[in-house]
């Protein structure tokens, strides 16, 4: 269980009534939970999972010590069909899985295990073989963390784009964005949008509606927490295509089917 707040004499509070009613210990400061290593400095809060990707590395699934700088190549494009299935898919199962909870602190891999998860019913050699990639990339750059600043504006910064019909098996695009409360990384997501999109500035504006929907709950949750946003949050994307339609009503025409 982990307390936390800003009153440290209501914090003590509580755990004194805690220990009224259960066995407890208290372990002092955060510093590790769940797999989540919290590191405080007078600037902010350190938070990485590197002890997690130690122990990830250390199954022995890699036969080398190489690292690579990217967790994917450019331009990959993963079938169903590509390679030979797995004699053992636990493997692959169980690694995903891992990377999927790893993807908590790293957003860099955000992407490439959104990508490798889909193939966990049937996975193949060409899979296995991107999904080492990844784990090579974690090896080098194992002490990556997030920061999040003790003095901030409190100012959302909001970045989206998409990968039009990025999918060759059903043609449907990602969506991706990020989110920043002044400098530090919050919020992020990668997802396979659920329409096909026949232009790529469609899937941009799907892109943009689906960041538009996440920064409304963070704005609400700002709120609970005593902090009031009157200003609008900007919603920044790379497609000028996109942006203007989002700008001109009339153009919201082109997005309709005939």
């Amino acid at each position: 269980m982990i307390i936390t707040g800003d009153d440290s004499e209501y914090i003590a509070f509580v755990k004194d009534r805690l220990r009224d009613q259960f066995l407890m210990t208290d372990l002092g400061p955060l510093r590790y939970f769940l797999g989540i290593e919290v590191s405080s400095t007078s600037d902010g809060f350190y938070i990485s999972q590197e002890k997690y990707i130690q122990d990830l590395l250390a199954r022995d699934v890699l036969g080398d010590e190489r690292t690579v700088e990217t967790p994917m190549e450019l331009n990959v494009k993963l079938q169903p069909t590509d390679g030979d299935p797995l004699s053992y898919p636990t493997r692959y199962r169980h690694l995903v899985g891992s990377l999927v909870y790893l993807a908590v602190t790293r957003p860099d891999i955000s992407y490439p295990v959104h990508i490798l998860s889909q193939f966990v019913s049937a996975p193949t050699t060409v899979h296995y073989s991107h999904l080492l990639r990844v784990l090579r990339y974690l090896r080098g750059t194992i002490t990556r963390r997030l920061f999040f600043s003790r003095s901030s504006s409190l100012q959302l910064q909001c970045y989206s784009d998409a990968t039009w019909a990025s999918d060759p098996s059903d043609r449907r695009s990602l969506s991706a964005y990020c989110v920043f409360l002044d400098g530090s990384l919050i919020a992020w997501k990668t997802k396979k949008q659920t329409a096909v999109s026949r232009l790529s500035v469609e899937a941009e504006l799907r892109a943009m509606a689906l960041l538009t929907a996440g920064v409304t709950w963070l704005r609400w949750l700002l709120a609970d927490f005593g902090v009031s946003r009157t200003t609008p949050t900007l919603v920044l994307s790379d497609s000028t295509g996109a942006i203007s339609v989002a700008r001109d009503p009339v153009k919201h025409e082109l997005t309709k089917p005939p």
